[in-house]
């Protein structure tokens, strides 16, 4: 064989081969993944939301290669139950089960050993019984601790005046129950005292607030399901009475939430998406940490903001995301 035709041919393998390489990561092989949300809200969703983005970029479409079943629990830990099992007999390649409650059901009825769980939005996965220290199994995953120094701290440098805190939350959500001691630690050391409305019951929500009317000087609500799900109530009767209300989760201010220092949950999502694309790409999830958001971003209503009648010093004006939605 000649040179040149030498050169023709082994351009040809290696211009073959590239195109191969590109259509095996742009076109990946067919897959299937269950995805288990407790309850709607705006975090919750903006994770969900996240994932898929995720999951596109790096070439899995629904409409193509990828088969995604989805369950929403509407938070009733029965109904969470239910799916988890249902997961468990549809056998996907993966399961990602956002927030707390979710992921609890998934790792109960699954077991560690099982097809791989991602979780994501999840304060604290080791006390949930999600993952030990010494070992997690098939299950990793995002977790959401919210930044509670700086949050309360937040609190205390746009109400320098501020003596007590209202804090509202579910006895029965984990989640939120996971983040008292350290709430109750951050407020002690930032003269802040705790005064707690506990509504069991979404439609205990109301009374919860009202009674905390004229005993506090702004409300804090932590990383819990229903309160976050019904935040609009929440936020409209804050403004009602003219109390700043703050969140530890940054979708709540799109609910009507006066303020958050806090984690993109978009971003959560975007991450808990990729370590997904991962694991279907073949990483083993036993060998992926857990992590969590290292970058926190304040987000102000601005409706809010301007009912309350507060001023941003300027240094945070400079650095807040507004929201513009209007609180009901």
């Amino acid at each position: 064989m000649s040179i040149p035709n030498l050169l023709k041919n082994t351009l040809k393998s290696l211009l073959l081969s590239l195109l191969l390489s590109h259509s095996s990561y742009a076109d990946p092989s067919p897959q299937h993944i269950a995805i288990t949300q407790f309850v709607e809200h705006v975090a919750a969703d903006a994770v969900r939301e996240g994932v898929l983005e995720a999951l596109k970029k790096r070439g899995y479409d629904a409409e193509k290669n990828l088969t995604i079943t989805f369950e929403n629990a509407q938070g009733n830990a029965a109904t969470a139950g239910q799916i988890a099992r249902k997961f468990i007999g549809i056998k996907p390649d993966a399961v990602v089960a956002i927030t707390t409650s979710s992921a609890q059901a998934m790792v109960k009825a699954a077991g560690r050993e099982s097809f791989p769980i991602i979780f994501s939005a999840v304060t604290n996965p080791a006390e949930a019984g999600l993952v030990s220290a010494q070992k997690h199994g098939n299950v990793t995953g995002i977790m959401d601790a919210p930044p509670i120094h700086e949050q309360l701290k937040l609190i205390n440098t746009l109400l320098p005046t501020a003596k007590t805190l209202g804090v509202l939350y579910n006895p029965g959500d984990s989640g939120s129950v996971a983040s008292l001691d350290t709430i109750q630690k951050e407020a002690a050391e930032q003269g802040l005292t705790l005064v707690y409305g506990t509504p069991l019951k979404s439609s205990d929500i109301q009374s919860a607030v009202l009674q905390l009317v004229g005993k506090v000087d702004a409300l804090y609500v932590p990383l819990d399901n229903m309160l976050v799900s019904a935040m609009r109530t929440v936020s409209s009767l804050a403004l009602k009475y003219n109390i700043p209300l703050f969140s530890a989760d940054s979708g709540s201010v799109e609910s009507g939430a006066f303020a958050c220092l806090g984690y993109s949950y978009s971003q959560v999502g975007l991450t808990t998406g990729e370590l997904t694309a991962d694991i279907l790409e073949g990483k083993d999830p036993k060998t992926i940490p857990v992590t969590a958001p290292t970058k926190t971003e304040l987000f102000i209503n601005k409706k809010a903001l301007k009912a309350l009648n507060l001023t941003l010093p300027e240094e945070l004006n400079k650095k807040a995301i507004f929201v513009d939605l209007e609180p009901l």
